[in-house]
């Protein structure tokens, strides 16, 4: 029994949809810039495919049968953000607006991180430079009943 047509032209189609779309479409090759930072794109992939046919009679040849139909595809790449490496600090930086409250929250949660760890960082510099700063103090104990 041979191959219908429908299948032949849905193979087809998923056949080039899989040679659109791959995993470097949806993480993009790193990019180093000259000051050591990565840089690695992240997008969105969606899509979608449809394929009909019908086999029709011929009035000319009643022995035999024709096959109508046919097939399409579509493909949307949406860049959601970076992922930027540097330092030792991992970000992502994201292209789209929040959607939500919560999106928001959890975007801003590396940025907070860093502000604190800051803060604690110059307090702890401000300290250490005060103490370095006063004068060393001579303590000497003196027996008050000698």
């Amino acid at each position: 029994m041979s191959e219908h047509p429908i299948e032949g032209m849905m193979e087809t189609t998923l056949e080039k949809i899989r040679q659109m779309v791959d995993v470097n479409t949806v993480m993009g090759d790193p990019v180093t810039t000259p000051d050591g930072t990565v840089i690695i794109p992240i997008s969105k992939i969606s899509y979608g495919f449809a394929s009909g046919g019908s086999d029709l009679p011929s009035k000319a040849h009643p022995e035999k049968e024709y096959f109508g139909g046919g097939a399409g595809a579509g493909v949307t790449v949406t860049p959601l953000g970076f992922l930027t490496i540097s330092g030792g600090n991992v970000r992502l930086l994201q292209i789209d607006p929040y959607n939500s409250s919560a999106d928001r929250v959890i975007g801003m949660i590396p940025e907070v991180a860093d502000k604190i760890n800051e803060f604690f960082a110059a307090r702890k510099a401000e300290k250490q430079e005060k103490l370095e700063k006063e004068p060393e103090k001579d303590v000497t104990l003196e027996d008050p009943q000698v």
